[in-house]
């Protein structure tokens, strides 16, 4: 099998349906958002550290792109010694695949930006401006204002008076920031895509307070450092309102729900690929999960998954705690974007005995997935 590929045969690749990962290898500042492909970022200096984290099998049919300077082909070359079978470089790399021009370029994925869009002209998701919000609180009106970003990125500068909240965690934990009916709701991000899915979720979640998205909070907008998060799910007001909301949020979705013998199966499946992705928080995570599985916060899966799910066709099982708040959320907006993974859930009590009556009737009513 030969190091490299034509640009010609990547296209019919992309444009296949079977297993298939990518990997642009540049440097995060050249990557920028992932254009022109959106496939997962693994700077070449990294991949020793990260590889196996993306690529659980070692014969994925997988492309590493370059920049045009041959660094792709050579670590083709090296890797293969290692036992990565699948691997072979995109003959020019980038500069190449940009020269085809005699029709349009298939993508591996599409921004996510390009997806928050797609859902906001289908759904009319309503916005308010960052000079709106302040005259809001200027006037008195009640206003809670939801931070959707991990907590990394708000203790970095946020909007003064903002919670941050995990999109993924917005339902769990609405009642508990969010005391008054009466009180608009602004969710918000530094850019577009996690503000406008995030007050997407809480409208088709059913939440009775009016709901909008801050519209590119960035700049100015982002002044305020330090942490200041919502209460811990375990501890957030009225559970059972907030898995009633699930419910309504994820009717029809129908995913399959797993077991933990199951999930650990289809890991060592040797002819498929398995994500086995914890989105709960990192302690918790610490404090104990499935052998294989990665911690991945739901809400940075909703709208960028490419960048840590890069192979098309794979199964992604999504692991969360027995009422399943977190993954029936994130799993939600999987399926939106369309891309042809297999999504399950694993609710799994991680040593507690107790379930809710409510989540117990979801998963009764969920496909479970055979073995």
């Amino acid at each position: 099998m030969s190091n490299l590929i034509s640009p010609d045969l990547f296209g019919s690749w992309l444009k296949d349906d079977s297993e298939l990962a990518v990997l642009d290898i540049r440097e995060a500042e050249a990557y920028g958002k992932g254009a022109p492909l959106y496939a997962a970022n693994l700077p070449s200096g990294r991949v020793a550290a990260e590889v196996e984290r993306l690529l659980p099998r070692k014969s994925i049919r997988t492309v590493l792109v370059d920049g045009g300077d041959g660094s792709a082909a050579r670590l083709v070359e090296r890797l293969r010694a290692e036992g990565w079978s699948g691997l072979v470089a995109l003959a020019g790399g980038l500069p190449a695949w940009l020269a085809q021009v005699r029709e349009p370029r298939p993508t591996f994925d599409a921004s996510g930006l390009d997806f928050s869009l797609a859902v906001l002209y289908r759904t009319n998701t309503p916005w308010i401006t960052l000079q709106e919000l302040r005259a809001l609180r200027a006037k008195g009106q009640p206003v809670v204002l939801l931070d959707a970003r991990s907590p990394a990125e708000f203790e970095r500068g946020h909007v003064p008076g903002a919670i941050n909240v995990s999109g993924a965690d917005l339902i769990a934990t609405f009642d508990a920031v969010v005391p008054s009916p009466d009180a608009q709701v602004v969710v918000a991000c530094a850019g577009l895509p996690r503000a406008i899915l995030g007050a997407q979720t809480l409208i088709e979640a059913g939440v009775p307070n009016p709901v909008s998205y801050l519209h590119n909070a960035k700049g100015e907008g982002l002044v305020e450092a330090g942490r200041r998060g919502a209460p811990a799910v375990a501890d957030a007001a009225d559970p059972a309102s907030a898995e009633a909301r699930l419910v309504k949020l994820t009717e029809g979705d129908g995913f399959a729900r797993i077991d933990r013998a199951t999930a650990l199966a289809w890991r060592d499946d040797p002819d498929r690929t398995t994500y086995l992705i914890d989105v709960r928080p990192a302690d918790d995570f610490a404090a104990g999960h499935v052998p294989g599985s990665v911690s991945l916060l739901g809400g940075q899966l909703f709208a960028v998954s490419y960048r840590n799910i890069p192979v098309r066709g794979a199964r992604v099982v999504l692991i969360d705690d027995e009422r399943g708040l977190r993954a029936g959320v994130t799993a939600h907006w999987l399926k939106q974007q369309r891309r042809t993974f297999e999504i399950a859930l694993l609710l799994h009590s991680f040593g507690r005995q107790t379930q809710s009556l409510e989540m117990t009737r979801l998963q009764q009513k969920a496909p479970v997935a055979a073995g």
